[in-house]
């Protein structure tokens, strides 16, 4: 009789098929052994699943047991693996004898000492591998029903115990097929608790969170204590557009694999905001561990990533951020092997100008020698910088702005347009595998950047003048490009390029 259960291991974000088979020998019963490079929580299974089947009312063999996790070459972790190894003793015991479709189906679920059976992570990723290789059916704790079921063509049986599996298998009592998505009850109208509107004066820091928000486009505030830097940014999750199917689904997965999915809502429906404190590490930050796992600028995926107090944060761990603001993507290197994880997301800063707050005020004296303010200035390096699309000074609000009973514009007013600007994008992008201007290469640029003689001659004077690099004359074209689309214009004319020039830094 064929014990061989088939679960699956998570690397990175994505899952690879793993086959749970077991033996019972002569020997000295209570010897139980788990083999296939498994970590410390797999060891672990053996006092669950031993507990689980006791528990339940099962009989559990008493003989040398051995279990075998192939192939045996990939490393197993996390305690998902309880439930196939569960499933294969039982039929080793002559308690089961699956039938063919439960034999091509994949097992899943952590076990508790009686039995039940708790929420794991990467759900998704296992569903989306599943659906890859042609298996219909997935055994899965109730927990993680709604968010496998994303993935369509699949059947979902959601257990809530070992017991309930069991009388399901010999076909004493069917558990039900979980059939619908219950993603829709999750979609009502996101509510904000801040909205641009607000947000009082800063109209110049609010037209580049509008182009930032339309083109996904990276932004540095700068300016005085109290001057609402930190207020702006949390406004720009109001501006953005609804993520797609596709995004949710991406977005999801990686909550899904770094165990962070809210309990009473196991779908990221709305963009992420992620704002890591300065104190965080490099690995907190890009992601990793002996088994990789994404970091926050991952977690940012299709979002914000907002770091307060910009140069706050260790020069050597804000390097860690070019290759992800180039490439959209982060590659983590360690012993057990190298994964990536994708990182796509749009970066807002914001600073002091220096270590009192208050060199660029007006109404402030600073007290800050020049040695200090220099030396503040260069914990962000050039080349970070220059990687920083729309640069913004953020001045004092004057008191007759803060008291006026006057608002702006509302924040749906302003998504409106930016939805608007997205859907220029995404029929100009159709063939491509990215979807925003700030996420074009050099190639795209040439297509779809053109300007004219007159707009050359700008260029060509603001890079000598300004001392540009090649990265900053591609970002200062795609800006160009969003603020048309925010204008509705096929050609970037010179006064967008104009615009755009007022949001670069000057790099030395």
């Amino acid at each position: 009789m064929s014990n061989k259960i088939l679960s699956a291991a998570t690397i990175g974000l994505d899952s690879q098929l793993v086959e749970v088979e077991s033996d019972l020998g002569g020997g000295k019963g209570g010897i139980f052994i788990i083999v296939g490079l498994p970590d410390t929580a797999v060891q672990e299974s053996r006092e669950r699943v031993w507990s689980a089947i006791k528990n339940s009312d099962l009989y559990f063999p008493r003989k040398k047991i051995v279990v075998n996790l192939a192939p045996a070459d990939i490393r197993k972790e996390g305690p998902s693996y309880d439930l196939p190894i569960a499933i294969s003793l039982l039929i080793r015991a002559g308690l089961l004898s699956l039938f063919e479709q439960d034999k091509n189906a994949i097992y899943l679920g952590e076990l508790s000492l009686q039995g039940k059976l708790r929420p794991i992570t990467g759900a998704l990723s296992v569903a989306i591998l599943a659906k890859e290789k042609g298996i219909e059916k997935i055994y899965l704790p109730k927990a993680n029903a709604i968010e496998a079921s994303l993935v369509q063509g699949l059947k979902i049986i959601p257990v809530d115990s070992l017991i309930s599996l069991h009388s399901h298998l010999t076909g004493q009592k069917e558990i039900p097929e979980y059939k619908k998505n219950d993603a829709d009850k999750f979609k009502s109208e996101i509510e904000f608790d801040v909205d641009l509107k607000h947000v009082k004066g800063q109209e110049h820091a609010k037209r580049a969170l509008e182009i930032a928000a339309s083109g996904g486009h990276n932004i540095l505030f700068s300016g005085p204590p109290g001057s609402g830097k930190t207020m702006l940014a949390r406004t720009v999750s109001t501006i953005l557009p609804k993520m797609t199917q596709d995004e949710i689904l991406e977005v999801t997965k990686i909550y899904s694999v770094a165990g962070k999915l809210p309990k009473d809502k196991p779908l990221i429906l709305e963009r992420p905001f992620r704002s890591p404190h300065h104190t965080s590490s490099g690995v907190a930050l890009v992601g990793g561990g002996t088994f990789p796992k994404p970091g926050e600028i991952s977690l940012a995926h299709r979002g914000i990533l907002f770091l307060d107090e910009f140069p706050e944060f260790p020069r050597i761990v804000l390097e860690n951020l070019r290759q992800p603001l180039e490439d959209g993507i982060i590659t983590v290197s360690r012993a057990q092997g190298t994964v990536t994880f994708p990182a796509s997301f749009t970066l807002i800063a914001s600073q002091n100008p220096c270590p009192c707050g208050y060199y660029s005020d007006p109404d402030r004296e600073c007290t800050c020698s020049p040695g200090q303010i220099i030396k503040y200035q260069k914990r962000i390096s050039g080349p970070l910088l220059d990687r920083i699309d729309l640069h913004i000074e953020v001045p004092r609000v004057k008191f007759e702005k803060l008291t006026s009973d006057k608002f702006g514009e509302t924040s749906a007013q302003v998504r409106e347009r930016v939805e608007k600007a997205r859907e220029i994008q995404n029929q100009r992008f159709k063939n491509k595998s990215f979807s925003t201007n700030s996420e074009m290469l050099a190639k795209d640029i040439r297509d779809f950047c053109e300007v004219d003689s007159q707009t050359q001659d700008l260029l060509k004077n603001a890079v000598q003048q300004l001392h540009l690099s090649a990265r900053s004359y591609h970002r200062i074209l795609k800006i160009s490009r969003t603020i048309a689309d925010l204008a509705k214009e096929e050609n970037i004319k010179t006064p967008f390029v104009a615009e755009a020039l007022q949001y670069r830094a000057k790099v030395e």
